[in-house]
C-alpha cells in the first residue's frame, strides 16, 4: 500500500492536464512583440545609404576612365584645363596594326589632345602591319597636322623604327637600341623530322610556284630567287619611306640599311634619331612645341575589359580566351621588319 501510495502521489500529470495545484495559478498575460531598436533603422538607413554612395563612386569612376583614358585618376581634373597629350605604347612583337591604328585615329580626331606620344620598346614585326601603322602615323603629321613623336625606351628597331620615323621627332636614351632597317624572312624547315618518322607531305598545285617555301623541303634555285627578289623590294620600301619620313636622301639611308642596330648615342650623329633623352624629356619638349604651360594632362587608351562584363559588351577578344583553330594557318613563312 505505502509503494502504490508513493507511485501514485508522484505519478507526473498526463500532457494537457492541469494539477490541482497549478489550476488555481493565473496564466501569465500575452506580451505584444516589442517594436524594433531605433538603432536598428539606423543601421539599415546607413547601410543602404553606403550602397548609394559605393554606386555612384563607381559609376563616376566609370565615367571618368571613359573621357580620360584607361590611366585617368581624379587628380588629372586638376590639369585638365592645361592641355592634353596622348600616349601610345608600341610594345612587344607587331602582328597586327588594329589597335595601334584605333588608337592613333581617336586621338588625333579629339581637339583637346594637342600632340601625341608613341613610347616604343618593340624589335619590330610584321613588314605589312608595321606599314599600315606607318601611314597612319605620316597622316596625322602631314594631313590632319597633329604632332606626333617617339619616345624609344629599350628598342625601337626594325619596324618600330619604320613606324618612328614617320613621326615629327624621334627621342631615344643614349643605351637605347634603334636602326635595324633590313627585312628577314624565315621558317622552319622539319623535313628531315618528317623522313625520319617515315611520313610524306603530299601537295597537288596549279602553279609552279604555289608550294614555294613549304616547311617539308629545301628551296630549289628558282624560288629562292624567287624570294629574294620579294625581300629586296620591301627593304628598298623601308628605305625610301624612312628617307621620306626623316626628310634626308634615299642615299643616305641605303648606306646605313644593312639591318645593323646602333645605341641612342650612336644614332643621333647619323641623323637616325633627333635627341637623347627619355620619356620625361619628350613629354615635356612636346607640351612646349604645342603651347602647353607647365605640366600636362597625360591621356591613354582605355586598357580592354576582360571577364564576364567583357564578354557582355563585346569589348573582350575572344580569340584570346578561346584559340580560334583557323589561326594555325598563319604559322606559314613571313616577311618582317624585325630586329632578332
Amino acid at each position: 500500500m505505502l509503494n502504490s501510495a508513493f507511485m501514485s502521489d508522484s505519478t507526473p500529470p498526463v500532457y494537457g492536464q492541469t494539477s490541482p495545484e497549478r489550476s488555481s495559478e493565473a496564466a501569465p498575460p500575452h506580451t505584444p512583440r516589442s517594436h524594433r531598436s531605433i538603432w536598428f533603422w539606423l543601421l539599415i538607413g546607413g547601410g543602404s545609404l553606403a550602397v548609394l554612395v559605393l554606386l555612384a563612386s563607381t559609376l563616376l569612376w566609370f565615367a571618368v576612365r571613359s573621357t580620360f583614358g584607361g590611366d585617368a585618376d581624379f587628380s588629372s581634373f586638376s590639369s585638365v584645363g592645361g592641355g592634353k597629350i596622348a600616349v601610345v605604347d608600341l610594345t612587344g612583337v607587331i602582328l597586327s596594326a588594329d589597335d595601334a591604328v584605333r588608337q592613333l585615329q581617336k586621338f588625333s580626331d579629339d581637339d583637346s589632345i594637342k600632340a601625341i606620344i608613341l613610347h616604343v620598346n618593340s624589335p619590330g614585326g610584321g613588314a605589312a602591319a608595321s606599314q599600315e601603322i606607318y601611314n597612319e602615323v605620316r597622316s596625322i603629321r602631314d594631313v590632319k597636322k597633329k604632332r606626333i613623336v617617339a619616345s624609344v625606351e629599350s628598342v625601337g628597331a626594325s619596324g618600330a623604327y619604320y613606324i618612328a620615323s614617320g613621326t615629327n621627332r624621334i627621342y631615344a636614351n643614349d643605351a637605347s637600341i634603334v636602326g635595324s632597317i633590313g627585312v628577314i624572312m624565315e621558317w622552319v624547315n622539319y623535313g628531315d623530322l618528317m623522313r625520319w618518322a617515315k611520313l610524306k607531305n603530299v601537295i597537288l598545285k596549279a602553279g609552279e610556284l604555289k608550294d614555294a617555301g613549304t616547311p617539308t623541303r629545301d628551296l630549289t634555285p628558282q624560288e629562292q630567287a624567287y624570294f629574294q627578289s620579294l625581300v629586296d623590294n620591301m627593304h628598298a620600301q623601308f628605305i625610301r619611306d624612312v628617307a621620306a619620313g626623316r626628310g634626308v636622301p634615299y642615299d643616305k639611308i641605303k648606306a646605313i640599311a644593312n639591318g645593323q642596330v646602333w645605341t641612342g648615342q650612336e644614332a643621333l650623329p647619323l641623323g637616325l634619331i633627333d635627341q637623347t633623352g627619355g620619356f620625361r624629356v619628350a613629354l615635356m619638349d612636346t607640351a612646349k612645341s604645342v603651347g602647353i604651360q607647365g605640366e600636362p594632362t597625360i591621356v591613354r587608351p582605355s586598357k580592354p575589359k576582360i571577364g564576364l562584363l567583357g564578354l557582355l559588351t563585346g569589348e573582350t577578344d575572344t580569340d584570346s580566351l578561346f584559340p580560334n583553330p583557323g589561326k594555325l594557318l598563319e604559322d606559314a613563312p613571313g616577311f618582317y621588319f624585325m630586329w632578332k
